[in-house]
């Protein structure tokens, strides 16, 4: 049995595609659960924050896309890991940076 490697890339891209659409659905399902209990302040930024995280990973990959002008130019690597290195970078940029975005959902969700 072998296995080559444009198995492992394409697998690596329909998995990485599917990621991102599976975290934004588990994204949407945990704030409409919080939306329908009475959820803890610690719950209610945790998705607020995951929120945030998520928001700016679609910035940084959009803008990535848009900086590209060749899809080729990219590395073997970049193309199969790129996305988890933007995941880092977005939870970097969530942590560090005072964007306020999650205070924002946070106290507009906390009002209603």
């Amino acid at each position: 049995m072998s296995i080559s490697i444009g198995s492992e890339y394409l697998m690596a891209q329909q998995t990485a595609s599917s990621g991102s659409a599976a975290k934004a659905e588990k994204l949407s399902a945990s704030l409409s659960n919080i939306g329908q209990t009475e959820a803890t302040d610690e719950e209610l930024m945790d998705a607020c924050k995951e929120f945030e995280t998520y928001l700016i990973e679609q910035v940084i990959k959009s803008t990535k896309s848009a900086m590209l002008e060749d899809e080729d130019s990219e590395g073997d690597y970049m193309k199969m890991f790129g996305d988890k290195l933007n995941q880092s970078y977005a939870e970097l940029i969530a942590e560090n940076a005072d964007l306020g975005i999650a205070q924002m959902l946070y106290e507009s969700m906390k009002r209603n």
